[in-house]
C-alpha cells in the first residue's frame, strides 16, 4: 500500500519555498541594478536552493501519478504549481538581468 499524499503539506511547502525563491530572485535584480554583484550571487544560490525544495515536493505528486495512481484534483495544489512555475521563470530571468547589469557595467 502506498502512502497517502498530504495535499496541504505538499502545497504549502511548494508555495512557501517558491515564494522564498521569488523574493531572493527579485532582490538579486535590485542589487544588480545597484552594482552589488557579490551579493547577487548569494541570493541567486539561495533562490535555487529554495526552488529545489519546492520542486522535490512537487515531484512527489508527479511520481505518484506516473506510477498510475489516480489523484484527486486539488485547487490548492494547482495554485502551488502556478507559484512554482512562475517562480522558475522569474529565477531564470533574474539570472539574465544580473548578467545584463554586469555587461553594461552597472
Amino acid at each position: 500500500m502506498t502512502k497517502e499524499l498530504n495535499w496541504e503539506e505538499i502545497s504549502f511547502t511548494i508555495i512557501a519555498y517558491a515564494g522564498e525563491a521569488k523574493t531572493h530572485a527579485i532582490e538579486s535584480i535590485r542589487l544588480a541594478k545597484e552594482g552589488k554583484f557579490d551579493e547577487t550571487i548569494n541570493l541567486l544560490e539561495k533562490a535555487e536552493e529554495s526552488l529545489i525544495v519546492a520542486e522535490k515536493a512537487h515531484m512527489d505528486v508527479i511520481v505518484k501519478e506516473a506510477q498510475g495512481e489516480q489523484l484527486p484534483f486539488k485547487v490548492l495544489f494547482l495554485h502551488a504549481e502556478d507559484q512554482l512555475l512562475t517562480t522558475q521563470t522569474i529565477v531564470l530571468l533574474a539570472k539574465e538581468f544580473v548578467d545584463l547589469y554586469k555587461r553594461i557595467g552597472k
